[in-house]
């Protein structure tokens, strides 16, 4: 494999992109009020004169009560104008743009919520609503399933309609539709829960509808968790056959990521532990409390390696025929060369956009090139930072 190949155009579906290169959806915390603005725009600007094929508008959520805060934006006709002038200015600047569908299932501190708790698929506390006096929530009915699909597709169409060139189904990391793919969180007992067949099927209706939606030539992209790293969730083989229901679904492609926001969120975050930055931030005194008593059995240590998740991203790739986007500590030119000769067709990347910006460019420029990224993991903690989430150690 040549050095070009990471640098080279691919298509996924009917897009082409220019190269191997797309920014992973993260939560950017700017868009207050649920409505995108200028912190926005230049944020995804950034990357996109930094040369990304493709950047991730991340948690565009399906509907109001998909929110984990009122900060978040959902996907409806009030935030229509923002939106397409927003994807038009990152159109123009060279980027294609994926918009990231999410749902936060149970999990939520939204204060701006429409029913009386937030809906997952089992009756269970609700941990980030624990400092809003938000407690727990409750399963969903079967009436309540049906009006999520709904959600999902009429979304779809709404982002589609607005300027997306992709969609990425949010399938992992903890949220709503990995609470009914995760046993761990899954406890029913009827047609959406038991064996993987009946977790994943909320999934598949998603995907259908997403897919009915937009057509069968539009991307769709769907990022799963391998695992959630705690006994009872969700693990590395049972990922495979996750994904083979994926791909025979018609997924075009496979995001592999891992770990667990409500659960273990330091396996897709290797490096600096990000407990210490979460309690210098954290504005809610019994949240910090509850930090302080249960952070470290959360927020365990993983120590930061390059590729961390290729070995069982591999057995992914070897068991689908759709594309396949790794993620996961691909910080050097070296790591990018050995994710195309193991059959990877994209790269996803987080915090090394943070820290520069403009990857492609200087992956062209320099053939040993390495990013300045540490790993330290501060990053994680300004997602409630009135700026946004952004590299503390090297800002731009």
């Amino acid at each position: 494999m040549s050095h070009a190949d990471y640098l080279s155009p691919a298509s996924i579906n009917s897009l082409q992109l220019k190269n191997r290169f797309i920014k992973a959806g993260t939560f950017e915390n700017m868009t207050p009020g649920g409505v995108p603005g200028a912190n926005l725009n230049n944020f995804h600007g950034k990357l996109a004169d930094g040369d990304i094929a493709m950047t991730t508008l991340g948690y565009c959520a399906v509907e109001n009560d998909g929110r984990l805060n009122e900060n978040m934006m959902y996907m409806h006709e009030g935030i229509r104008p923002e939106l397409t002038a927003l994807i038009a200015d990152l159109h123009q600047r060279g980027t294609k743009v994926s918009g990231q569908m999410g749902h936060c299932g149970g999990f939520s501190k939204n204060k701006e919520l429409q029913r009386r708790r937030p809906l997952g698929p089992s009756f269970g506390i609700n941990g980030l609503g624990l400092s809003r006096g938000m407690l727990f929530c409750d399963a969903m009915t079967l009436d309540d399933i049906e009006s999520l699909i709904k959600s999902y597709h009429q979304a779809a169409i709404f982002m589609k309609s607005v300027g997306f060139d992709a969609l990425e189904i949010h399938f992992g990391h903890g949220y709503g539709l990995c609470q009914f793919i995760s046993p761990k969180t899954n406890k029913r007992r009827d047609q959406y829960g038991g064996n993987l067949e009946n977790r994943m099927r909320l999934p598949l209706q998603v995907l259908a509808a997403v897919r009915d939606a937009v057509g069968d030539d539009f991307p769709l992209l769907g990022k799963i968790s391998m695992t959630e790293g705690v006994r009872g969730g969700l693990h590395y083989d049972e990922a495979i056959a996750m994904c083979k229901f994926l791909d025979k679904a018609g997924i075009d492609g496979i995001i592999t990521s891992g770990g667990s926001s409500t659960m273990n969120p330091m396996i897709m975050f290797r490096g600096g532990n990000i407990l210490p930055g979460m309690l210098r931030t954290e504005k809610s005194p019994l949240m910090r409390l509850l930090l302080r008593l249960m952070g470290k059995s959360m927020f365990k240590n993983y120590p930061y390696s390059e590729l961390y998740f290729l070995q069982h991203a591999k057995r992914i790739r070897e068991a689908v025929s759709c594309k396949m986007i790794y993620v996961g500590g691909a910080s050097s030119n070296t790591s990018f060369m050995t994710l195309m000769e193991q059959g990877f067709d994209f790269i996803q990347l987080g915090r090394t956009l943070l820290s520069d910006p403009d990857l492609p460019h200087q992956a062209r420029a320099k053939s040993d090139f390495v990013s300045r990224c540490t790993h330290c993991n501060d990053c994680i903690s300004t997602i409630e930072s009135t700026q946004g989430i952004h590299c503390t150690q090297f800002p731009s």
